[in-house]
């Protein structure tokens, strides 16, 4: 691996790319979104890094997840209570 591969995001890069807010993201790494797995990360200090391969390989499997109807929940505004 050289440093050309080493690629690390920042929160407000993630949020960026996710189309989400930083807050939301912040809880996504922590583990605290239902019906999602904890995004990766690396933790500096009190700073949160994530590599981008690992967001992608996130994204992928969340992919997958939906594909199988596995996942618990869609997000806000995904289904609408009755």
């Amino acid at each position: 691996m050289s440093v050309h591969d080493f690629d690390l995001l920042t929160l407000a890069d993630v949020a960026v790319l996710l189309h989400c807010s930083k807050p939301h993201v912040c809880k996504a790494v922590a583990g605290r979104v239902s019906g999602c797995p904890p995004i990766p990360s690396v933790s500096l200090g009190r700073r949160k890094l994530v590599r981008r391969q690992s967001l992608i390989s996130w994204i992928e499997a969340n992919e997958r997840t939906l594909a199988d109807g596995t996942m618990a929940s869609l997000g806000r505004g995904a289904a609408k209570r009755t």
